[in-house]
Parts: C-alpha cells; structure tokens; sequence
C-alpha cells in the first residue's frame, strides 16, 4: 500500500508563474515511488498570477484538501488593486519612486503579518489537520514556503504529534531581496529571524533549492539539509518553428533592480555600427516588466526593437523559449540572489535554444550553466566580453545552426529529483 505524504503548499493550480511549478511536477512522479501524495491548499487564496492551463496538469489519483483563508490583500485591492498585486508577487518599486499608499503598504506588510500576510491561515489549518493527519495515518508532512507562514504550520503539528515534518524552502527567508523593502523595525525584523531559527532548528529534514542556500542555512542550523533544485519536465509539444527575426527573448519578471544596463549599452552599439544586426534583431519581453526597465531600454535608441508579450500562460512560454534564437536570463546583481536559481533556467536548459545570462558572481545559475554546456553567463560589469557572445550567436544564426549542445541533464529532470526526495520521505 503506498505511503502517504501530506503537502502543505499556497500556490496550487490554477496559481501561475513559478511558484506552482515544482511541488506539481513533485505530485505528478510521487506515485511512480510508491507514495501517495495528499495536498492541502487554500480554499479562496489570493493568487497574484492565474493560469488556467495548469489545471489539467493536476494528476487525477491524487488528494486535494482544503480550508478558506483569510487575506489583507482585499483590503489592499481596494487601496491600489495593481500595488497589492505586485507586492504580493514581490515586485517592489525603487525607494524614491513609491507613493504614499505603497510605502504604508509595505511598513503594514513588514510589521503586522510577521512572517507573512498568510499568518491567519496557520491557526486553522493546524486545528483541521490534526485531526485529519491521526485520521489518515500519515506519517510525513512537509510545508513549502514562501509563504514562509506555512513553516509555521508544520512546526506546531510537529510539536503536537508523532510526524516527520520536512521544511521546503523554495527561496530564502530573511535574506531574500525584497525582505530588506519591508520597511522593519528593529523589533520586526528580530521576530522574522527568530521564527526561521526556531523552523530551521524544528524541522526533521531541510530542502534548499540551491548550494548557497545551504551554505546559508548550515550557518544556522545542525539539522540535516538536502539540496533539491528545481527541473525540467517532458513536455509534448508540438516542433516549434524558430522565430526568422535574430531575437532575444526574455521570458519573466523583469523587476527595476532585474536591469542589465550593460546589455542595453552593447545592443544600442551593436544595432548602430552593424546594419545586418540592426535588420535582424528582435527584443522580445514575455512576463511582467518594470518602467524603469523600459525606460532604460529606450534611453538606448532600441524601442523600435521591442516586442513587448506580456504575461502568456507556461505552455505558450515553453513554445516561445522553443521559437526564440537566445533565452535571456537575467538576476539582480547582489549577494542575496547568489543562492536564487530561476525555475525557468531548466525548461531553458531542455529547449534546444542557447542561453545569454547575466548576474551575480559566484551564484548557483553561473555553476549550472557552465556544467550543462548551455550558454554563457556573464557578470553585470561585462561589455566587450558580452557584446563578441551576441555577434558568435548572430553569426550562427545567419549561419542557421544556431543551437545548444547541453551535457548531463539527466540529475535534473523532474522525475530524477523526486525520486531523492522520495528517498527523504
């Protein structure tokens, strides 16, 4: 009879962006290793992103459970419907650009829903699933954050019953990027680091989805850690026609401090001294991007090369990394985005599309694309060094054997990293 491991995640179809991603393909394989996986969700939640497709991705054998949720972020719509959307999301404007709405907003966000605006929901669902997990006779529970809030959930069913609690962090906690817009006190920001210790110390077992993630957190705890990043699935789709323009695309959030100005500067000098570019090329932005972003980007001379796409759903991302020439890869250039490897970066890996990155040194994305043979990654400081890679690329592709030749993908496929997380259960 399989085991059954109880799943406490927020973001659940039809949830979109990357959030939903990996604890879905998880459910999908778990059963190939003899575990049934019951997931509990919220009932009503706020999801700042939607996409519907996801919904068939939901395996048909498996158990959803759920209970409503109490938010603020009603209350917050009815302030600025676009700012609750984008602070939920963790898209936060520049400190000189905020209005007054968004900087009460955020010192509200910071100081009152410690460790995050899903703090109610914690209350009742250890009252529900107490009862549901002695019914069930399930053994394993693991929570994944952020929210980091259902941590918390975990850990007083840990201390109330006989359980295997696994902590999975998706992200980091208190030293994640926009941690530091929250606007606390010294009093809030205490109470945050003392909630990640007591989980940290807590939990049975750690998953981290990079190595600098646990670098960091080996610092703050003797608790077993685990490094399982993210993947690549098998997706059947059908063969996708490369797009005839030389474009670039950049597939996601482009936030105002996301802002490789460098690249900017090469693709404006590449476009003027190179007529044969300048015909060819195409800057094509998929997601969500900042107005900082484009207005460096047509301080550049390059708004006649942008095709803006906006949000599409993951099956037509997945076709657009396929149709475009370049992926580009973009992280804010900081010591707290080393650990943060893109979820996108795997699906990228498998599109037989070359990769363009650009971020901090020393990060997990700058190991992982030099061991795979998948691109190049250069630091925000690059220029003559960036410019030679997009004029080989766009030689290539006039040559038409523009392409990338990966090797030893295999340990991060969807399937091979639920199979070591079966192992931890």
């Amino acid at each position: 009879m399989p085991k059954k491991v109880l799943i406490i995640t927020y973001y659940w179809p039809p949830a979109g962006g990357p959030g939903v991603q990996r604890w879905l393909k998880f459910v999908k394989y778990l059963p190939d290793f003899d575990i049934h996986p019951v997931v509990y969700i919220p009932q009503n939640p706020s999801y700042p992103i939607v996409d519907l497709s996801l919904k068939s991705e939901i395996p048909k054998d498996v158990t959803v459970i759920s209970q409503k949720i109490k938010e603020p972020y009603g209350l917050a719509k009815f302030l600025s419907k676009k700012s609750a959307n984008a602070i939920s999301s963790g898209v936060i404007p520049k400190k000189k650009k905020q209005t007054l709405i968004q900087r009460l907003m955020l010192y509200v966000r910071g100081n009152y829903f410690i460790p995050d605006a899903r703090k109610a929901w914690v209350a009742p669902s250890v009252s529900y699933l107490s009862d549901y997990i002695q019914k069930e006779n399930i053994e394993t529970v693991i929570t994944t954050g952020p929210p980091h809030s259902l941590h918390l959930i975990g850990m007083r069913l840990k201390a109330t019953l006989t359980i295997k609690w696994i902590a999975d962090f998706r992200d980091p906690w208190t030293t994640i990027g926009y941690h530091k817009k929250l606007k606390l006190t010294k009093s809030s920001a205490t109470k945050h680091k003392n909630l990640e210790k007591q989980v940290l110390e807590t939990a049975d077992t750690i998953i981290v989805t990079s190595n600098n993630t646990k670098k960091e957190f080996v610092e703050k705890t003797n608790q077993s850690i685990k490094v399982i990043t993210n993947g690549y699935d098998i997706e059947h789709l059908p063969k996708a026609h490369k797009d005839d323009k030389f474009t670039l695309s950049h597939i996601g959030s482009l936030l105002s401090e996301r802002n490789p100005k460098n690249l900017w500067k090469v693709l404006e000098e590449l476009v003027a001294s190179h007529p044969d570019f300048a015909a060819h090329f195409q800057l094509k932005l998929i997601g969500v991007v900042s107005e900082d972003v484009l207005k460096d980007i047509d301080a550049h001379q390059l708004k006649k090369y942008i095709n803006i796409v906006g949000y599409v759903s993951h099956d037509e991302a997945l076709m657009q990394q396929r149709q475009s020439q370049v992926l580009l890869l973009v992280e804010i250039d900081s010591e707290d985005t080393k650990a943060i490897i893109p979820g996108k970066l795997f699906e990228y890996m498998v599109s037989e599309t070359p990769i363009l990155a650009i971020g901090p040194r020393e990060s997990d994305v700058e190991h992982i694309i030099k061991t795979t043979n998948t691109g190049y990654y250069f630091y925000y400081d690059a220029a003559e060094e960036l410019k030679l890679q997009i004029l080989t690329y766009f030689e290539a592709y006039k040559q038409g054997n523009l392409q990338s030749y990966p090797i030893g993908l295999k340990p991060y496929s969807r399937k091979e990293l639920t199979k070591t997380l079966s192992e931890l259960i």
